[in-house]
């Protein structure tokens, strides 16, 4: 709404963290040696480390960067 590419969120009591989600935009990226044009986002993990492992907090990430990548993998099959 505001075309904030990225930044960081305060945690504020009782939060353990908070997850901050950038605006989408369009980025080059290298695709199989060769420049492409992707639509990329930025999203940044505050955590209070006094309660979140820092280590968890990555797979949060990389999980949550998974599922945006391949939305598919949202889709329960029988």
């Amino acid at each position: 709404m505001y075309q904030i590419h990225e930044f960081v969120a305060l945690i504020l009591p009782p939060m353990a963290a908070v997850l901050a989600v950038g605006a989408v935009r369009d980025g080059i990226i290298v695709e199989d040696g060769r420049p492409v044009v992707a639509k990329l986002l930025s999203l940044t993990l505050s955590a209070d480390h006094r309660l979140v492992d820092g280590a968890y907090a990555a797979e949060f990430l990389q999980t949550v960067r998974n599922l945006l990548e391949k939305p598919g993998q949202l889709v329960m099959s029988r």
